[in-house]
């Protein structure tokens, strides 16, 4: 016999289907659309400095604003590449004799954790105190093995942010240090982590571009203070080392350094701050490079009014090489309006750029881990150092003039012309800039 109730059944649970379906797309964009709200930024910050960056007086005027200490009589050593800065970190993780701090987002499987892994575990055979911290999502392709035997050697191990669905609102806050202290002596950062796209020399679309800082001298005790500040959070119980200083600094305006830190935050942090003063400090020159580069009303505040002071201001991004497209149209969107105030905007062609540094009058620079984002200045656990040393930042200078003989000049007269489907990503993707 047959059965009329069949096809209004199929009807009815295609309609049924189609409603939650719709029901699931509105919730999500509404989801979408909150989160969005509540990361706009509260308030635009104007921030004026009251010295320049060549004052003998700027380092103490912007470490006692922050609350920082500064220190003095350090060095400094830019690694270029993997190249260079990968034996550098292995041999100084080979010669420690007391205890590493070693703090990273990426942590993954490959040629280089195959270095690093025997060479701390290595460490820890030997008597030395291993600590190491991980992001638990950037580090996901971390081996459970290496893991393993490295808690076996006596490494103490810990994971930032691990997923818990008591803690699903933290899911977006993440640990982007890149630290590595070694016996509180010497310390490494700068943009890398452990993953075998950071090996070589740049050579090719699979080698990335990038940068690390070997750092001696008392500053190092301070990014070992920023270690330690998630090591507390993610390995207890534990009993956090570092040596204080054993004397308040001597006042040296051309040599000094300072460590400033960041945690997730609803409102703007010292970090942030510290990228807007150095950007008002700029008198003559400013040249920042780093990937993800995207502006808020806060810091296009702070460029337009350097720009408006001369300040020759020269951009270094990443180009179509990207590991983050969305995030690339993001940036692109803000283009327009930087280059009609006359700043130059330069896209790195052979690769991924990822190198995080700035350079402020020949004078100050900044490098670490964090890069010119609403991520890195708000969302993020980041570490960045200043450094009022001329010598460092002729050299910093030097490797960013190379880059640029590697980069095209972004041409204001013909960006607009760029396709209608291009336009359309960065207009829909720019909504998304307070998040990434």
């Amino acid at each position: 016999m047959l059965d009329l109730r069949r096809p209004r059944l199929e009807r009815f649970a295609r309609l049924h289907y189609a409603h939650k379906l719709v029901l699931s797309i509105l919730i999500v964009c509404g989801i979408i659309a909150l989160v969005l709200t509540l990361s706009q930024d509260e308030q635009t910050l104007e921030i004026e400095s009251a010295y320049a960056a060549q004052d003998p007086q700027f380092a103490g005027y912007i470490t006692t604003l922050l609350g920082v200490e500064t220190t003095s009589g350090n060095e400094y050593t830019l690694l270029t590449n993997g190249d260079q800065f990968f034996p550098a970190m292995l041999d100084a993780i080979n010669h420690a004799t007391r205890r590493i701090a070693f703090e990273t987002y990426i942590y993954e499987k490959g040629r280089v954790a195959n270095q690093f892994t025997p060479a701390l575990v290595a460490a820890a055979h030997r008597g030395v105190q291993v600590n190491l911290v991980v992001d638990a999502f950037g580090s996901n392709r971390m081996s459970e093995d290496d893991i393993e035997h490295l808690r076996q050697a006596g490494a103490r191990v810990g994971r930032f942010g691990k997923a818990r669905w008591w803690t699903l609102d933290n899911l977006t806050y993440r640990t982007h240090r890149k630290i590595l202290v070694i016996d509180g002596k010497i310390g490494f950062t700068g943009g890398a982590g452990v993953s075998d796209h950071w090996l070589g020399n740049a050579q090719d679309p699979d080698h990335w571009r990038d940068s690390m800082v070997r750092v001696t001298g008392p500053v190092a005790r301070l990014m070992e203070g920023a270690f330690n500040e998630n090591f507390v959070d993610t390995a207890g119980p534990v009993k956090p080392m570092v040596e204080p200083l054993e004397a308040p600094p001597e006042a040296r305006p051309r040599d000094a350094a300072f460590v400033l830190r960041s945690s997730a935050n609803n409102r703007s942090n010292d970090l942030k701050h510290f990228y807007l003063l150095a950007i008002a400090a700029a008198r003559h020159t400013l040249d920042i490079c780093s990937p993800y580069f995207i502006v808020d009303e806060s810091s296009e505040w702070a460029l337009r009014q350097a720009a408006a002071r001369g300040v020759r201001i020269r951009i270094l991004v990443e180009g179509d090489h990207t590991d983050a497209l969305p995030v690339k149209y993001a940036s692109r969107q803000s283009y327009q309006k930087l280059m009609d105030l006359g700043i130059d905007i330069y896209e790195y062609q052979p690769t991924m750029m990822h190198t995080k540094l700035m350079v402020v009058d020949n004078i100050f620079s900044m490098f670490g881990s964090a890069n010119f984002d609403n991520r890195s200045l708000e969302m993020n656990d980041e570490m960045n150092v200043g450094v009022t040393d001329p010598g460092f930042a002729a050299r910093v200078a030097q490797d960013f003039d190379a880059d640029l003989r590697l980069s095209h000049r972004l041409d204001p007269a013909t960006w607009p012309q760029r396709s209608l489907l291009e336009k359309s990503r960065e207009y829909f993707w720019s909504y998304f800039g307070e998040v990434f």
